[in-house]
């Protein structure tokens, strides 16, 4: 699919109305209604897919507030289309729902009622945020475009995206450019950092099946040892980064389990590894496959064992693109001033399906603080202790309503 034209984006702020303004719009007492949507749905978190409750929840709120809904796209995704005017500008602007597989230590008082599920990563705020938003959006409705709200499934692993993607998404909803956000926890709340380019790393996971030949562990020279073979490919692997990588390109190659044998007086028949591993280009991306695969088979044939690879693609290198970029950092210097937006911050290694999103429609994967220091949103995401910061609900909606209007001026 060619990617649309971007001509229609403002080239420079055209905000008629000041930072204060939008944030004293968001800052009423309406936002309490967001706030607790926000923990309504974390005391119901819903894994990929599942998200049923809470897919309902948004389709009956932005009914309610005079948008054009289609529900089931993706399985359990939510689209809210609002058009005003005769313009020709569209806009998408996506949300995630989905929650983890994590038994919840937070201590919230709307701690999850499901056991073993949480939202770990605060989609159920950035639900709420968009949901706000979107309220305030169409109350005013005084843009010249279309603009879709898109609430996706399963981004933790699921692929959420793709799948929206695959089943007509921007055929149905056209969009010239598409945004969205995440907390980051270690970041001020209420700050915004940007990246233009590579800004998270694509994801690939490895099983690795070590088949051998069991036996006693006092005759060793009967057996054909698998664990031995995958200790020596553990350490192997830690070279490839090293020595394979080029030092100015990140990589990560991760094993995170082996498991092999039950006794210590048998060598087992089998062992297996699971590898997590992630990169910022996608030339490194190929690179790591290529050398994984070859280190891995030639280690165990050393041994004289036999290595099964499973590789299992996973999501890929997540690109911001320049011009959407730098039009969403004037959008958040205009709404909380310079000293609280990081122009330009650092990669980061971890993954998100909003990149193939942005494999079909420029626009940019922003951050906004969720709490640094000793404060509570600091707890880092995927964590049984972590907790969306509510205060950045107002935040949130303030900067989505503040960059419409911007995408929308004439």
């Amino acid at each position: 699919m060619a990617r649309p034209s971007s001509e229609a984006l403002p080239s420079r702020s055209t905000c008629s109305r000041n930072k204060v303004t939008y944030l004293r719009d968001a800052l009423t007492d309406r936002v309490g209604e967001f706030i607790a949507l926000r923990r309504d749905i974390h005391r119901h978190p819903e894994l990929a897919f599942e998200e049923h409750r809470t897919a309902a929840l948004v389709a009956a709120k932005l009914q309610s507030w005079g948008y054009t809904v289609h529900q089931g796209l993706g399985g359990t995704g939510v689209v809210g289309t609002l058009k005003a005017g005769q313009g020709l500008r569209t806009l998408g602007i996506r949300a995630d729902m989905d929650a983890l597989p994590i038994v919840e230590a937070s201590g919230a008082e709307w701690t999850s009622t499901r056991p073993g599920v949480m939202h770990a990563c605060g989609h159920d705020g950035h639900t709420a945020m968009l949901l706000a938003a979107a309220k305030a959006i169409a109350e005013e409705a005084s843009f010249d475009g279309t603009l879709n709200l898109i609430f996706q499934p399963a981004e933790e692993g699921g692929g959420g995206a793709v799948r929206m993607i695959d089943e007509g998404l921007f055929e149905q909803h056209p969009c010239d450019a598409v945004f969205a956000m995440h907390n980051m926890p270690g970041v001020p709340a209420g700050h915004f950092v940007f990246r233009d380019g590579a800004a998270m790393a694509s994801s690939d996971y490895v099983s690795i099946r070590i088949h051998g030949t069991g036996g006693h562990g006092a005759m060793p020279h009967r057996a054909a040892d698998p664990l031995v073979a995958a200790a020596s490919i553990v350490m192997a692997l830690q070279t490839i980064v090293s020595r394979n990588v080029d030092p100015l390109h990140t990589a990560v190659v991760t094993v995170g389990a082996l498991h092999a044998g039950q006794a210590n007086n048998v060598i087992p028949a089998l062992a297996t590894l699971e590898l997590s591993v992630r990169a910022l280009d996608a030339q490194v991306r190929q690179l790591l496959e290529q050398r994984i695969k070859a280190l891995v088979t030639a280690q165990a044939e050393s041994f004289g064992v036999v290595a099964e690879i499973d590789w299992k693609k996973g999501y890929c290198v997540l690109v911001n693109s320049v011009r959407e970029t730098d039009f969403a950092r004037r959008v958040a210097l205009q709404l909380v001033g310079p000293e609280r937006v990081n122009l330009n911050g650092p990669p980061v290694t971890g993954s998100e399906d909003f990149a193939f999103m942005l494999e079909k429609i420029p626009g940019s994967y922003l951050l906004i603080g969720n709490g640094d220091g000793d404060s509570a949103g600091a707890c880092m995401v995927h964590n049984p202790g972590y907790d969306f910061n509510d205060d950045n609900i107002a935040t949130g909606a303030a900067y989505w309503k503040a960059l419409v209007h911007e995408f929308f001026a004439p």
